[in-house]
């Protein structure tokens, strides 16, 4: 079965998953702040995105993605 499609079920068939939820589910040793931290330093390779330009915009995963780095 492909990762993408058990995370469409996973969570709702949403294409941005909130970090909050990754962390939760995937990174529960960390808090979400330091989840962005280490993705931003580059320790954590998965793209992080902002739903706006602003810097307190919420920021998310797109599913793909996180199937991809679930799949390495």
């Amino acid at each position: 079965m492909n990762t993408a499609f058990l995370l469409m079920a996973q969570y709702g068939g949403a294409a941005v998953i909130p970090i909050s939820l990754v962390c939760r589910d995937y990174f529960s040793h960390l808090t979400p702040e330091k989840l962005v931290r280490k993705i931003s330093t580059g320790e954590i390779a998965l793209p992080l995105v902002r739903i706006e330009a602003s810097q307190k915009a919420a920021k998310g995963v797109h599913l793909v993605d996180l199937a991809r780095w679930i799949d390495q």
